[in-house]
This record gives structure tokens, sequence and C-alpha cells, in this order.
């Protein structure tokens, strides 16, 4: 009993370190609307793998940061992941 649940765990660790480093992939975007008040993005984008969602355009929360540098038909690369349920913007970085 206490083999199988060493081993359960020895083998789940590797998976718990690369959900805990954020391993989600650039996706290239074009941001469509910034809404500062909601804090809120939508973008027009390719596939996001780790959210097994395919490319369409839609809406997403994002930091005042990163808000802050967004800009209406700006060409990105971005990450997003889903936080608390809300599908989220991780990081951006301008394309143009």
């Amino acid at each position: 009993m206490l083999r199988t649940l060493l081993l359960t765990l020895a083998l789940s660790l590797p998976v718990l370190g690369v959900h805990a480093q954020g391993t989600a992939p650039k996706v290239d975007g074009e941001i469509r609307k910034v809404d500062a008040t909601t804090g809120k993005l939508t973008i027009r984008h390719g596939d996001i793998p780790n959210l097994q969602m395919s490319g369409m355009t839609m809406v997403f929360k994002a930091a005042p940061d990163i808000i802050g540098r967004a800009h209406e038909g700006e060409k990105i690369s971005f990450t997003a992941d889903r936080i608390d349920g809300a599908l989220t913007v991780t990081s951006l970085e301008s394309r143009n």
C-alpha cells in the first residue's frame, strides 16, 4: 500500500512541476478591442493548445498593466490560461 502511494506520488511530481512553471504556449493574435473599464481585451487569435481552444475572436480578462500596454489593431503574441474560472491573458508582447 505504501509502495503504491509513493510510486503514484513520484509519477505525479513531474506533471505538477510543469503546470506550476506556467508553460502556456505563445499564441499569435490581434487586439480587436481594449476595455480598460472592465479589464478585458477582445482578441482574434490562433489555436490555444493549453485551453483546447481553436482559433476565434473572444474576450479575455487581463491585469491593468497588460491593459495599459494594449492597443486596438495591434498584432501580438500572448499567453492565456484559466484563472479562477476566467480566461485570462497572462503575458502580452507586440509583434508590430
